[in-house]
């Protein structure tokens, strides 16, 4: 997806060491917010100017894990515009996970608009070609208060933004440690939609496996600990002649959206990909 910035050329950028740039948290300018109630639909958001957000030690999402992030970016080409990847892929994902959360989300087309908002209220923020990207954080939680166990009565969907480098800059080549006892997900559960809830319970498997000289985890199937399953932040292929095999999406794998890339690029290069993967 392509979006004009009409002064990109004439514009500056901020004041950012795009040399070194790394990834992580760098504040930008502006951020997006909508709110709607529960039982109802998302209508009218806007841009804030970004900042600390205020939740009442009641909500939802702070007490029972109410919430769903996606992950995407923005680059600049060299002549000035922006470019998005698929971001219409991120919003359909978004509202499959709603549904498994029991959350209203919003509609693709306000998702979709919401980012290019984002993207263009941020523009000075986008790195130059070839230095990195503007990295996008949607996030739908649960942000009414509420104290028996039962979804939010107010939900608040929200984009932030940050400069980017590469997230293994500066780390060597990825030497995995095969996690045999903790599990990432479980069938029924919410491994295959972006649940926040997901991932914090990864940090002691990965904190263990880097203690041992390892990079990241790679985690197998909670049935039978035989099955490849995932990374800690990633899905994961495994390429043998023509032969690219990476797990079934089934209930406990992410349907990544560079997964879904990767196997329709792969296909149109000739090659024979296998959505099954055996240890």
């Amino acid at each position: 997806m392509k979006m004009c910035s009409h002064d990109a050329d004439h514009e500056k950028y901020a004041d950012v060491n795009w040399d070194e740039l790394e990834f992580g948290v760098v504040p930008t300018d502006y951020m997006y917010t909508m709110k709607c109630s529960k039982g109802d639909e998302f209508s009218q958001g806007h841009l804030t100017p970004y900042g600390n957000i205020e939740l009442s030690p009641s909500a939802g999402v702070l007490n029972y894990g109410q919430g769903l992030f996606e992950g995407l970016k923005a680059n600049r080409t060299e002549d000035g515009r922006f470019l998005l990847f698929r971001p219409e892929e991120n919003a359909l994902r978004m509202k499959m996970g709603a549904e498994r959360m029991c959350m209203p989300s919003p509609s693709p087309q306000q998702f979709l608009d919401a980012v290019k908002q984002t993207v263009l209220a941020n523009k000075r923020w986008v790195p130059p070609t070839g230095k990195g990207t503007l990295y996008l954080r949607p996030l739908l939680i649960g942000s009414g208060s509420v104290l028996g166990l039962g979804p939010a009565p107010e939900y608040t969907f929200l984009i932030f933004a940050s400069p980017v480098g590469s997230y293994h800059k500066g780390r060597a080549a990825l030497n995995l440690y095969v996690e045999d006892k903790l599990h990432r997900a479980t069938p029924g559960g919410t491994g295959g939609v972006k649940s926040i809830t997901n991932y914090s319970p990864v940090y002691l498997a990965q904190k263990q496996a880097r203690a041992k000289g390892f990079s990241d985890v790679l985690f197998l199937d909670s049935l039978t600990g035989k099955n490849i399953e995932e990374i800690t932040a990633c899905n994961v292929f495994i390429l043998k002649g023509n032969v690219i095999s990476t797990p079934t999406i089934h209930g406990t794998v992410l349907p990544g959206i560079t997964r879904k890339s990767i196997i329709d690029i792969a296909r149109d290069f000739g090659y024979q990909v296998i959505s099954a993967l055996q240890s």
